[in-house]
């Protein structure tokens, strides 16, 4: 096949994806997001994932929301490696003893304005974890938290429509 033909073919195709789910509802359960800091990070978000020792549950459902089915990354927001170029730090699991300090100058090198989500029910109240011996507390607990996503382990579409409250699109 030649290169023009499949150029035709392609162009005869158009855009085959679906259309996006629509805005998210800003009454929609979550808790409301902090309207002066969110008004700065509008349209495109960098986030740092923290597992503050989780099972691992809620990292494969933020896979699979990054992922190319759900493709948050449509809606502007990227994970990214350093929390230096971070805007939004997410964060899974309970707070271990050992994982507090970590997590404490994640947030603090992630420059203002910043927003910290919880996300799953082990990050927002300890979850079936509640009690255990390395547990130090929910992350509320050792940080302020401005969004949590409830879930064992949150759905992608959770996922999805948590970063797109953030982002606005």
């Amino acid at each position: 096949m030649s290169l023009a033909r499949l150029a035709r073919l392609i162009r005869a195709a158009g855009r085959i994806a679906e259309p996006p789910p629509p805005r998210p509802d800003p009454d929609d359960g979550l808790s409301p997001l902090p309207a002066e800091r969110t008004a700065a990070l509008r349209g495109s978000v960098q986030v740092r994932h923290v597992d503050a020792g989780s099972c691992n549950g809620c990292e494969i459902e933020i896979a699979a929301a990054f992922g190319p089915v759900y493709d948050v990354e449509r809606y502007g927001a990227r994970l990214v490696a350093s929390p230096r170029h971070a805007d939004v730090v997410l964060v899974t699991g309970v707070v271990t003893q050992n994982m507090a300090g970590p997590l404490r100058m994640t947030v603090a090198a992630t420059p203002e304005p910043r927003l910290v989500i919880a996300l799953g029910d082990c990050a927002r109240s300890c979850g079936a974890l509640r009690g255990g011996y390395g547990v130090l507390g929910p992350v509320s607990d050792v940080v302020p938290v401005d969004l949590e996503v409830p879930g064992c382990p949150p759905e992608p579409e959770a996922i999805v429509e948590a970063l797109r409250r953030v982002t606005g699109r």
